[in-house]
């Protein structure tokens, strides 16, 4: 029986804390697990899928909780700051259930979504290729970074239909069936090592209309205002959340061990008295906070935007892009610098602190993430003229 949420925002936002507290002790259980499985361990997943994590930005209407991105943003935190690669879970898969549940056709999602619960999703945007044929598509293609593949049941890849007449390709998001895909074993990565990133690959598959929509015509199906936030806008608050997670799961720990710890030759003082660590850690703290702040005001700014009837401008884009780079930028900062005080103590497999930065600075290379988006918005203050929202 599909989970019914309440109408009432701060009612949802209420639930959905009450299943992060719920699911956390489960994730810090098995965390170590996930980095040598290269996926997060079947515990984690059924706890996530249990209590509905995975399906937070679903529309309603099937099962979903279609929470505010405010709301989103402080269960992401705060999953990420117990298990980053948790966190990057529910990111991408939240992303994938969002597009794919609201953009989805009535028969497609009626296939999709004909399970007790919503089921899981992951998604790659890196186009394929794929060619129009009668009543479809004809798909070959392989895709990277595939977060939560392993668990998925569902698996959406982008794929340039090429026009008719010389246009412009069409982006499709194409809507597989788990057992359509092959998944390769090739993710071995320095950071995010639990979130199962794997390529995924379709040879000669037929995709049926009512499994596909198109990314470019964003033609909403079912949900509310939501899913007017267009893109990046409905995808990128995930990745502030995440960074604000982990940037301040490290300035925590070295908070922690700086009244214990010692470094230096000669007469040693703990490193919670040196005047330069202090410097250090303050401007760590209000980086994550003013940060936290700055993304929390425009992305509850930007829903306020869409309840009321009206998608965000190309500006409005551009800002959300720059103010969750600039998240990443300070999570990375505190991240950093707690990683390099922390010393030798860092760089132990049983450290926080080297999974908080492994886990940042692979997150930090997510295709949304990047200088452009402060070049962008800079163009929105000079009045000049504005580069399309999403590519």
């Amino acid at each position: 029986m599909l989970t019914e949420y309440p109408a009432d925002r701060r009612a949802t936002r209420r639930r959905l804390l009450d299943a992060v507290d719920a699911v956390l002790p489960v994730l810090a259980a098995h965390m170590d697990d996930s980095e040598s499985l290269c996926t997060l361990p079947q515990p984690s997943v059924d706890a996530l899928t249990v209590h509905g994590l995975l399906a937070m930005k679903c529309p309603a209407v099937l099962g979903g909780a279609e929470a505010d991105p405010v709301t989103q943003m402080e269960v992401i935190e705060r999953v990420a700051y117990t298990d980053p690669a948790a966190g990057w879970c529910v990111c991408i898969g939240n992303g994938a259930i969002s597009l794919i549940g609201a953009f989805l056709s009535e028969a497609g999602a009626a296939r999709v979504f004909a399970g007790p619960r919503p089921p899981r999703m992951a998604a790659a945007v890196m186009p394929a290729r794929a060619e129009a044929a009668d009543g479809g598509y004809r798909v070959t293609g392989r895709w990277s970074w595939a977060s939560g593949v392993r668990h998925a049941e569902w698996v959406g890849g982008v794929a340039l239909v090429e026009a008719r007449e010389g246009g412009m390709p069409e982006p499709v998001m194409m809507v597989f069936p788990r057992e359509a895909v092959t998944v390769h074993d090739n993710w071995d990565p320095v950071g995010l090592r639990g979130s199962g990133s794997c390529d995924f690959s379709v040879e000669n598959v037929f995709v049926p209309r009512d499994l596909a929509f198109s990314l470019a015509a964003w033609a909403q199906c079912r949900g509310g205002p939501l899913y007017q936030l267009g893109l990046p806008g409905l995808l990128i608050n995930e990745l502030a959340a995440f960074a604000l997670g982990v940037g301040r799961r490290a300035q925590d720990s070295i908070i922690e061990l700086a009244a214990s710890r010692r470094r230096g030759y000669g007469p040693k003082a703990a490193l919670a008295e040196r005047e330069v660590f202090q410097r250090v850690v303050a401007e760590g703290d209000l980086r994550l906070r003013a940060a936290r702040g700055l993304v929390f005001e425009v992305f509850e700014r930007t829903w306020q935007t869409v309840q009321g009837g009206n998608p965000p401008s190309t500006a409005d884009q551009h800002e959300m892009s720059a103010v969750t780079t600039y998240a990443v930028d300070a999570a990375l900062a505190a991240t950093d610098a707690a990683f390099r005080y922390a010393g030798g103590a860092a760089v132990s497999r049983t450290s926080v602190l080297q999974r908080c930065l492994r886990d940042m600075h692979t997150a930090a290379n997510h295709l949304l993430i990047s200088d452009v988006s402060y070049e962008r918005y800079g163009k929105c203050l000079l009045g000049q003229p504005l580069p399309p929202a999403f590519g």
